[in-house]
């Protein structure tokens, strides 16, 4: 009989968790209630966790302060989707819990457990039952009963605690009737439950292969908008990159006082301070001196360093086999600057001609991570940074991103979709405060209509439409819209569904599948019903959905 464990046995849990949930990351996307073509929440989850696995197999012989701060930082950077931010909240708090101990015991998982709960539920504005954090809340609920009735063998904990949470997941369809119509549990609550037991089997002492692949800890490259700039001169040649995991204090002061030691010996400095972690970036010419100041406070992971100069010699080689291009210039400092999610190039080019500073090219398919957003947040040399997500499953990654930063003022606008992007930063007026700004856009994106046009990956009955794989669907706001097996069909009967009499705009932006002359004869067939609308048609050029549609 076991009744406690330490933090080895911990670092094997974890990762077998992991691996348990990307060998099953496909099943649950197919898990998704909507059809579409996106990667979701087994990708996202399996991503998340992954980030943290990378850094928990590359301890040797982790104490529990030093484990937890790995699993926390490293899935609170890496979180994508809305599944992923729950998910990274949960081993917060869990870790949160349980850092200070040398050994857990059953009283101790279910306080883990409890607080795991507590900081999930914080982290999402209007939490839903029948979701991942259902299935977590029954998880710790058993836990504390179990611990309460005075059991004390953490294998049966284990296997009762699992067994009720298979439970509460499969009432999930009860509380959520979409899940129920689409004949399907919460995908995100799934993917929690392949962890659970993935640790159980480690728990267990069963033989499993417990190595990350690098591969596994990334998905495609996120693009940006913004390119790396060209070092003409170069005054300080080492490119300095690593992760404080701290094990002192570090407060206000201390940032402010490690920050003018990081001036004084380099430029290009960022440092972004979460409860454990500090992300340092300088460039210098003695990466030495900055990694000793950075000892005084806690132990390094992820350390990088690259030597800008022979690589400017690698670039100035290749540039000369090339056409000539003119440097970009490093961004200047403003007081306001704008971040957005975007995808295809016609997309992209109507927001930086509205304003925007900065591209991450993302949505349906690649959830932008929390480390992306920051990454971005570092590009922008603003006091004030506005993010439009552009979509429901980042705006969570946004907000987590936002909390991560001290040194730049970050407001989140909910878009969820492009258009509701495109008319927040519209109605941006630079003459008004941030704070009126944010009231302003946050009221003006609600009176924004979106229809998107894409297909189905796989039958379905959802919103009382059978679907069929392979059929085009017209999804708004609140749920499908429109089916069919012609696509200009699908997108008209959509904004018939959208239409209201108050309504005035209708703009379509066709995706990269669709020809100019397909939406010029769309455009006539809106523009013979409604002829008091005034209709615009753009290029978008975005993958996966044929027409983006908004009506105002």
């Amino acid at each position: 009989m076991t009744n406690t464990i330490d933090a080895k046995i911990l670092a094997k849990m974890f990762l077998a968790g992991a691996k348990n949930l990307e060998a099953k990351k496909e099943w649950i996307n197919d898990l998704n209630v909507f059809p579409v073509p996106d990667g979701d929440t087994g990708t996202n989850m399996t991503l998340t966790i992954m980030s943290a696995a990378k850094e928990v197999s590359a301890m040797d012989d982790p104490d529990m302060m030093s484990l937890c701060k790995a699993i926390s930082s490293g899935s609170l950077r890496g979180a994508r989707g809305n599944s992923g931010v729950i998910l990274s909240q949960l081993f917060r708090g869990f870790t949160k819990s349980v850092r200070e101990k040398n050994s857990i015991d059953i009283p101790a998982f279910a306080d883990a457990f409890e607080k795991a709960v507590e900081t999930a539920y914080k982290a999402v504005m209007k939490p839903k039952e029948g979701t991942i954090l259902t299935v977590a809340k029954g998880a710790a609920v058993r836990a504390r009963e179990l611990a309460e009735e005075g059991c004390d063998d953490l294998s049966v904990f284990f296997d009762e605690v699992i067994k009720y949470a298979d439970e509460v997941l499969e009432q999930t369809p009860e509380m959520l009737p979409v899940l129920k119509q689409a004949g399907v549990v919460d995908s995100g609550g799934q993917g929690l439950m392949q962890v659970l037991k993935g640790a159980y089997d480690a728990f267990l002492g069963k033989e499993l292969d417990l190595t990350i692949d690098d591969a596994a800890t990334h998905s495609a490259p996120i693009k940006t908008g913004v390119e790396a700039q060209s070092d003409v001169e170069i005054k300080y040649g080492y490119c300095t990159e690593f992760i404080i995991m701290l094990t002192r204090n570090f407060n206000i002061k201390n940032e402010m006082d490690f920050k003018e030691y990081l001036e004084s010996i380099g430029d290009s400095i960022v440092v972004v301070a979460d409860d454990d972690v500090v992300k340092v970036h300088v460039h210098t010419n003695d990466p030495g001196l900055a990694i000793q100041k950075a000892l005084k406070y806690g132990a390094l992971s992820n350390m990088k360093i690259d030597n800008m100069r022979l690589e400017h010699q690698e670039k100035l080689f290749k540039a000369s086999q090339m056409p000539e291009k003119e440097p970009e210039e490093e961004m200047p400092h403003k007081e306001v600057g704008f971040i957005a999610v975007s995808v295809g190039e016609g997309i992209n080019e109507i927001f930086k001609g509205l304003g925007v500073d900065y591209i991450i090219e993302g949505g349906q398919t690649m959830n932008p991570s929390t480390e992306d957003m920051l990454n971005a947040i570092e590009k922008v040399n603003a006091d004030t940074i506005f993010i439009l997500p552009n979509n429901k499953n980042i705006i969570l990654a946004a907000n987590q991103a936002k909390m991560m930063v001290e040194d730049k003022k970050i407001i989140v606008i909910p878009t969820k979709t492009v258009p509701q992007g495109i008319t927040a930063i519209i109605n941006y007026v630079p003459d008004l405060s941030a704070e009126d700004n944010e009231e302003t856009m946050k009221l003006e994106i609600g009176n924004v209509k979106t229809g998107q046009v894409t297909y189905a990956v796989r039958d379905t009955m959802i919103d009382d439409k059978e679907i069929k794989q392979g059929d085009y669907m017209g999804i708004g706001d609140a749920g499908i819209l429109s089916v069919g097996g012609d696509v200009t069909d699908v997108t008209f009967d959509m904004i018939q569904e959208m239409m209201e009499e108050d309504l005035e705009l209708i703009s379509v932006y066709f995706g990269e599948d669709v020809t100019e002359e397909a939406a010029e004869s769309l455009r006539v067939r809106i523009e013979e019903k409604y002829p008091s609308c005034d209709i615009e048609i753009q290029y978008g050029g975005q993958p996966i959905y044929y027409y983006i549609v908004s009506a105002e």
